[in-house]
């Protein structure tokens, strides 16, 4: 088990990606904080790891709040004594063009999808740095390496997580904290559908959406979980600041 002993936060656990994660990292020998804002989801997420022979702890959080991911890595630290990875992975996707953007639109998108980033990083880090290892893991998209039509706020802000990413990548390198993130294209979670079936023309949308990926079909969440386990492992120790396109060949074209 090659995370045996680690103690790991992921954010957004409660459903898609964060739970396949969560569950993943479990059962190669993490110990796993399930951290998201929908209590009754991480609830859930946590019993599964603990019904099959895992070690857990849900905490509820609003990524988007200073003081809520400030408690997060003080409860974390209050009951495992350690932070080896972050996955800061919880996001939402609100599409629309700028000139149909409302301000509070534009905020709670880059509140949730990138200032939560930063908060993850500024309250982790330190106590990675104590330990001089650690990997932070931060879930970008595709849609931080190209765009899409009326996906304005989600863009910026995921572009603006790749940046993030490289930056504080170069920052605590000195430390041994490793920080890179994924790019995820189209994977089957409850957010992408959501956003298929609320569209005006559900399968033109889905039609539309797989003719842009090689590959030809979806990802499914323990996929990019694969992906995390690696970046959080030691199998990736020379790895940092990357932006890793995980999308079918999306960004090939």
């Amino acid at each position: 088990m090659i995370l045996e002993g680690k103690v790991s936060i992921v954010t957004g656990a409660g459903s898609g990606i964060g739970r396949a994660t969560a569950t993943l990292f479990s059962r190669h020998g993490a110990r796993v904080v399930v951290a998201d804002v929908s209590e009754s989801a991480g609830v859930e997420t946590a019993r599964q790891i603990v019904d099959q022979g895992g070690d857990s702890l849900f905490v509820h959080v609003d990524v988007a709040k200073s003081e809520e991911v400030m408690g997060l890595v003080e409860t974390t630290m209050d009951h495992y004594g350690r932070i080896d990875i972050l996955f800061n992975n919880a996001g939402v996707t609100i599409p629309a063009r700028v000139t149909e953007t409302s301000q509070e639109m534009w905020q709670r998108s880059l509140d949730v999808n990138l200032k939560s980033v930063m908060l993850g990083c500024k309250y982790a880090l330190p106590e990675m740095i104590k330990n001089k290892s650690g990997s932070i893991i931060n879930t970008a998209s595709m849609l931080g390496l190209v765009v899409a039509p009326a996906q304005a706020s989600y863009c910026s802000a995921k572009g603006g997580v790749v940046m993030l990413t490289k930056q504080v990548a170069i920052d605590y390198a000195q430390y041994n904290v490793r920080v890179n993130c994924i790019c995820p294209s189209e994977v089957n979670t409850p957010m992408h559908r959501t956003f298929v079936e609320q569209s005006s023309d559900p399968e033109a949308t889905r039609r539309r959406r797989l003719e842009r990926i090689p590959l030809g079909r979806v990802a499914e969440p323990g996929e990019i979980a694969s992906v995390a386990l690696f970046l959080a492992s030691d199998d990736s120790s020379y790895i940092t600041g990357v932006a890793l396109p995980v999308d079918g060949g999306l960004t090939a074209t």
